[in-house]
């Protein structure tokens, strides 16, 4: 069966493998005598161009991916200049900006930090920070000896930025809003004419770290006092004057501390006016006290309110029970009143009754009739009768008039 396959299929074998030898040049291969051969030789050759063609495959995108980060930055540094042409920028500023994109990406230093490690959590991008910049830090001489966890917070608030030939990173007389550390390259501390050079940081240099203090007494007010241009490329760590006192603000300690060490410093610049610290620390310290009576005052009018408003309730209340015990009085009064009108009314009528002689029960006598004891004694008892009458009227009227709900 195989065989007779093979007899049928070996004129295609052989139009098959013709073509793959003038493809793949291989001249140089045995022909083959048999059909057994030249199917092998197809096969052979057919998974020999699917290796070759998967490798050049992988080859091509990795060569790509290596690509990416070059060519996302050339699409930014093409950004900016076709807005510097939109703008009009002059040659010498344009060749300075496409010096510093270059400088950046043969440094590696075109990589956006923040946004390679926003997938960490916090810890491990604190870790790494630690790790790349504490010891930079460190170097710093107000930070040095300050507690781990203030260097650790302050590690991730440092900001990289890289400056070029001739650059300022600051004038005489700016207001200080930043401290630097010197990284990588030269700067130079220039006078007034912008010739002379007075001093040179080098990596490792720290400028600016008492004008972040914001110390009272300082004869500078936090402004800058000299010129500082860079030499060359110059890579400087950044730490703004808000970072620094939002994370003094859980170290109370560290920042007196801080503010100690700045102290020195301008004493020993003579930069540091006494008077004005001693008084700035006065009017702090006059501020906290009255801090702390406005709260004392706040404690005791809140109980003093609280009392008032028991006392008020108390005095509702009462009124209220007062108001309700003398209607119930005059109410009562009232009653009594009433029925005493009417039971002395009652009397006079039976006595009034009794001096003319007529009686409810009997008729009055005619003028001929005389009175004898019998007919006294009987008006009496005619009287006895209607008091007793009168009073179970009146028992009768106070139970029918009695308040049903009494405080």
């Amino acid at each position: 069966m195989l065989k007779s396959i093979l007899l049928n299929a070996a004129p295609y074998v052989h139009h098959v493998s013709s073509p793959l030898f003038i493809l793949l040049k291989l001249r140089e291969t045995p022909q083959p005598e048999n059909d057994l051969e030249y199917v092998f030789v197809v096969v052979d050759f057919l998974a020999g161009v699917l290796i070759f063609a998967t490798i050049v495959g992988n080859i091509g995108s990795m060569i790509s991916n290596m690509n990416v980060a070059r060519v996302e930055f050339q699409n930014k540094m093409d950004g900016v200049k076709q807005y510097m042409a939109f703008r009009r920028v002059t040659k010498e500023l344009e060749a300075r900006v496409i010096r510093w994109f270059a400088y950046t990406w043969a440094n590696k230093q075109a990589l956006d930090e923040e946004r390679v490690l926003a997938a960490l959590p916090d810890k491990l991008k604190a870790e790494i920070a630690i790790h790349v910049h504490l010891d930079t830090l460190k170097q710093v001489r107000i930070f040095q000896d300050c507690e781990p966890g203030l260097l650790e917070e302050l590690v991730l608030k440092l900001r990289l930025q890289v400056f070029s030939p001739g650059d300022y990173i600051c004038r005489k007389g700016d207001v200080g809003k930043e401290m630097y550390i010197v990284k990588r390259g030269r700067l130079s501390v220039v006078a007034d004419d912008e010739k002379t050079v007075l001093a040179t940081l080098s990596p490792g240099s720290v400028f600016g770290e008492v004008s972040v203090l914001d110390i009272a007494g300082n004869k500078t007010g936090n402004r800058r006092t000299a010129n500082v241009r860079s030499l060359g490329y110059s890579d400087l760590f950044c730490l703004a004057k808000k970072d620094l006192w939002e994370t003094l603000a859980d170290y109370p300690e560290a920042r007196h501390s801080l503010m100690e060490r700045g102290c020195q410093l301008l004493r020993k610049d003579h930069l540091l006016d006494e008077e004005a610290f001693r008084n700035a620390q006065v009017e702090k310290e006059s501020l906290k006290d009255r801090v702390e009576r406005l709260d004392q005052v706040i404690e005791v009018l809140q109980k003093q309110i609280e009392v008032l408003m028991s006392n008020n309730i108390n005095q509702s209340i009462k009124k209220k029970r007062k108001f309700l015990k003398s209607a119930k009085t005059k109410w009562y009064r009232g009653i009594h009143e009433k029925i005493g009108e009417s039971r002395i009314r009652n009397i006079d009528s039976s006595s009034s009754s009794c001096e003319s002689g007529q009686s409810e029960f009997e008729p009055m006598p005619g003028p001929s009739s005389e009175i004898t004891p019998l007919t006294v004694v009987s008006r009496c008892s005619n009287i006895t009768r209607r008091s007793l009458h009168i009073t179970s009227r009146t028992a009768q009227a106070r139970r029918r008039h009695k308040p049903q709900n009494s405080i």
